[in-house]
């Protein structure tokens, strides 16, 4: 069976392919046959109801510098294809959330990985306060005096922007933190969006373990590392990866998430743990799937594609 998959994906140029999921997905789908184009954002369009892009047709290399080629370039309905891969980084601003309308246009019809409408509708730091019980002591306010407050109770906290991505702008302040005041004013300044405040896990040295789903069931994970000096475990932060084994409480955390994923529609998410607490579930454009295999785990791309071409014989 091969199939018709476009990937809408942040300029080909300039991803990191040793590190990239979508990269890694497209590596796997070309070797299976199926037909690959590729579009940005800035080239969808919807006209009288029906969603169109300018796409490429695409052809991958596992060599950095010269990862692609590309053929002309042509308009098409995005409901002539079998599968969109919905790979674009965040900021999930309304350039974003906006392609989640136009997508959800041709969804199922076309399956678009995530479900569309689900990733709009399940933000990663948002979505995960669907569980309180498996999380860290959390609050999501733009308010001084809550943050006050949260702060008095717990001491050291972490303050991020909501819709931040990739560990950027993530602060530890201390029970003492003379910074804290000018901390606040700055966000207030930068960030539109209210923000997340959460319990400082010292188990961070420890590292920030990413956990991968696949339509709900485990498939692998890579703990990540701060590197020396930073609170940031982000592999494009500077994090090291390291190969790892899930604990029992993470297995729970799995299973517990498993039923909801499915249910959404969110084929590839990936989940961040530390020190057995779940902190966020990454839904937009999960990263991992490289740096677990890398580390001799299992071939995550080819889990996705079994899941997909057997949605696909429907």
């Amino acid at each position: 069976m091969t199939l018709n998959v476009a990937i809408q994906t942040d300029p080909l140029d300039r991803i990191n392919i040793a590190g990239d999921s979508g990269f890694a997905l497209m590596l796997e789908a070309q070797a299976r046959g199926h037909r690959l184009s590729y579009y940005t954002t800035d080239r969808l369009a919807m006209r009288d109801g029906e969603v169109f892009a300018t796409v490429e047709p695409v052809e991958v290399r596992d060599i950095k510098g010269d990862h692609y080629t590309l053929g002309a370039r042509e308009r098409v309905r995005l409901d002539s294809f079998d599968v969109i891969l919905m790979r674009q980084d965040p900021p999930f601003d309304l350039n974003y959330i906006t392609a989640t309308h136009l997508l959800e246009r041709v969804h199922p019809k076309t399956l678009v990985v995530n479900d569309p409408a689900e990733v709009r509708n399940a933000p990663e730091k948002i979505f995960v306060t669907e569980f309180p019980d498996l999380m860290p002591p959390t609050l999501i306010t733009r308010d001084l005096e809550e943050i006050k407050a949260f702060r008095e109770e717990h001491g050291d906290i972490v303050v991020k922007p909501l819709y931040g991505h990739g560990g950027a702008s993530v602060f530890r302040i201390t029970r003492d933190d003379l910074n804290f005041g000018s901390l606040y004013d700055l966000f207030a300044n930068v960030f539109r969006e209210p923000w997340v405040v959460q319990r400082f896990l010292p188990a961070v040295s420890e590292g920030d373990k990413r956990i991968i789903l696949v339509d709900g069931m485990f498939a692998g994970a890579v703990n990540r590392v701060p590197s020396a000096g930073d609170l940031r475990s982000n592999m494009v932060r500077g994090g090291a990866a390291k190969e790892t084994d899930l604990t029992p409480r993470e297995r729970e955390i799995c299973e517990r998430l498993g039923p909801s994923l499915r249910a959404k529609g969110l084929l590839l998410t990936g989940i961040d743990v530390i020190g057995g607490f779940l902190t966020e579930i990454n839904v937009t454009a999960p990263t991992g799937i490289r740096a677990v295999r890398r580390l001799g785990g299992p071939d995550i791309a080819a889990r996705v594609w079994d899941v997909i071409e057997a949605k696909r014989r429907f």
